[in-house]
């Protein structure tokens, strides 16, 4: 199943005052797996940058006015993010940004049904714990030492690894993961889906052998049994 894990950095805390999304950055998963592929864009919000946001994310609106609009890139986006279901930490407020800026250009907003909150996961999961990424990344041992400040892309990459974490770790269901050299039971992968296919067995079958004692083996067994002394299932 492929999967688009995703985070954003804007200029404050709702879209609906006037607040734009000026970060997106999102990570392409399949089952459960970084396919290497992600999708990182800055963008002008057209407005002035607070400063306790700046504070956050380090963009300031020198740097962001020399990037396109929203309008401009909005195709190249949406064909990254295609149909797939979209994970995000508080995943309600990436969301709203997202559809205001998809809105506010005249493109249908991406439905809710798609969207995968790790919050929601993690408080399922870890009721009464700190449920922020970074404290989910301490509890899974996951090295954060190169965020000093948000950061989109970064940041997804980090929830992609938290994510697989909430939902059983790399080897859910018990199933070995696939190394570099092929998956499990010759598993090899399929360039067309990305995804991972298993390949017929060359070795030949082998016959089940009989495991069931022969009459001499019963004899001699009950020879033994005989003669030992004391045996305390003789009491």
């Amino acid at each position: 199943m492929r999967e688009i894990i995703f985070d954003t950095e804007t200029t404050g805390l709702d879209p609906k005052t006037g607040d734009r999304m000026v970060e997106i950055g999102c990570v392409e998963m399949i089952d459960r797996v970084e396919t290497g592929r992600t999708y990182h864009a800055y963008y002008n919000p057209e407005r002035d940058m607070p400063a306790a946001a700046e504070a956050v994310h380090g963009l300031s609106i020198s740097f962001l006015e020399t990037k396109p609009k929203f309008a401009e890139t909005a195709d190249e986006l949406l064909e990254f993010l295609g149909e797939a279901p979209l994970v995000a930490h508080n995943a309600g407020f990436d969301f709203g940004f997202l559809n205001a800026e998809l809105t506010r250009i005249g493109r249908e907003p991406i439905a809710m049904d798609r969207m995968v909150d790790t919050v929601a996961i993690a408080r399922k999961r870890h009721p009464g714990a700190k449920l922020s990424l970074d404290a989910l990344c301490t509890r899974y041992g996951i090295d954060r030492s190169h965020r000093v400040k948000h950061g989109a892309l970064l940041d997804a990459e980090l929830l992609a690894q938290v994510y697989v974490e909430l939902n059983g770790g790399r080897q859910i269901g018990l199933e070995l993961a696939a190394d570099a050299a092929g998956g499990a039971d010759g598993a090899q992968p399929d360039e067309s889906s990305k995804s991972w296919t298993v390949a017929a067995s060359k070795k030949p079958r082998r016959e089940p052998r009989p495991h069931a004692a022969s009459a001499e083996e019963l004899q001699r067994h009950s020879q033994f049994i005989a003669g030992i002394e004391k045996a305390i299932w003789a009491r």
